[in-house]
């Protein structure tokens, strides 16, 4: 019978009659790591062995939808992780872990660390978000702060080529040191991958190197860490609630009423999962004739504040369209970064200033 309202005890009893397949008696199947929004569920399965188990994930799907499920996000990992999380989970004891676990007392990941975590989120792709990023990023640095860059799109990795990293990050007592670019310290898939070829992996796989960005990189003494999130609604999203619960988000769209719309879903996941939006920079807003100085709005106008408006946020910055003017026979050549002194690196420094300003670091 579908309740009205699906909660966590449920989702954990349902869970509970879950058998391996082929099995007819004994205890149902471990879960830990339960959360439950709305009617989306995320779990963690323990199993001997760790390795997902497609039947089993087929019976638990099954066995949620029936109390009423609507998405089911499992992950699997090994048993003897540590005492009795399901007895801890059914008692409804402590924050949920998933990849997070262990990383607790992370110098970086505590909520005392004093390094603001900013993830950049967007609707859809192509949107501009990683540029974003990057040039938020590099203006950050200009005013003297201490920034790093996760490249968290896994499948998706930029960041380097549009920063115009050649070189791979060094091993130093075990750890892996960050890139820096432009004051700017940057880790990403795209440096463990060879030729540009293509990540093929499952979700649960995204959370691990996720996690590996944080468990195995040096990353020093930071102000501001920004996320360059996969666009939508996924696993890395879920996966950044559960490791830094303390995140900010700041949602990128383009003026075009439909990416606006499509926005709307990160923001309203960022709400889910209580993360502080911080506002809204709506990019491609205009294109300014280079002859007349005239603005031209090629994908219509108004999506970024009517975006913010829905999030009851700010609209940040509009952000024309434009292209970097970087040569590659300059030292520090970039695809993608602005000059500070371009008009489009002066907006990008206004945004800074208003992120500064909001997060009071």
């Amino acid at each position: 019978m579908r309740a009205s309202v699906l909660t966590r005890e449920q989702v954990i009893e349902a869970a509970g009659r879950v058998r391996r397949p082929g099995e007819t008696s004994g205890p149902g199947i471990t879960v830990r790591d339960v959360v439950v929004k709305d009617r989306h569920v995320s779990l963690t399965v323990l199993t001997p062995s760790g390795e997902p188990d497609a039947p089993l994930e087929a019976a638990l799907r099954e066995a949620l939808a029936a109390i009423g499920a609507e998405t089911v996000h499992v992950r699997f990992r090994a048993e003897g992780g540590g005492g009795a999380p399901g007895a801890a989970q059914q008692a409804g004891a402590g924050p949920v872990k998933g990849h997070a676990a262990g990383l607790e007392n992370h110098p970086l990941l505590r909520p005392d660390s004093g390094v603001v975590f900013i993830a950049i989120a967007s609707g859809k792709g192509g949107v501009g978000k990683s540029t974003v990023t990057v040039n938020l990023a590099a203006a950050l640095a200009r005013l003297g702060k201490r920034v790093g860059i996760i490249d968290a799109d896994i499948y998706g990795f930029s960041v380097p080529d549009m920063m115009g990293i050649e070189e791979r990050p060094a091993v130093e007592n075990g750890c892996v040191v960050p890139i820096e670019r432009f004051g700017v310290k940057v880790m990403s898939m795209g440096f463990f991958v060879e030729d540009n070829s293509p990540v093929v992996w499952r979700g649960p796989m995204l959370g691990r190197m996720l996690r590996n960005f944080f468990a195995e990189v040096e990353w020093g003494e930071l102000d501001y860490m920004l996320l360059d999130l996969p666009p939508g609604t996924g696993d890395v999203a879920l996966d950044v609630h559960q490791m830094i619960p303390q995140s900010k988000e700041i949602i990128v769209t383009t003026p075009h009423a439909t990416a606006a719309f499509v926005a709307a879903r990160a923001g309203a996941m960022a709400v889910k999962t209580e993360h502080e939006i911080l506002g809204v920079i709506e990019n491609m807003s205009y294109y300014v004739c280079p002859s007349c100085g005239g603005r031209d709005h090629v994908f219509g106008r108004g999506g970024g504040a009517k975006l913010a408006e829905t999030l009851h946020t700010d609209l940040i910055v509009q952000i024309p369209l434009g292209v970097p003017d970087n040569h590659p026979s300059e030292p520090d050549f970039s695809p993608s970064v602005y000059k500070p002194d371009t008009e489009i690196g002066r907006i990008y420094e206004e945004a800074a200033r208003a992120v500064i300003a909001k997060c009071g670091v």
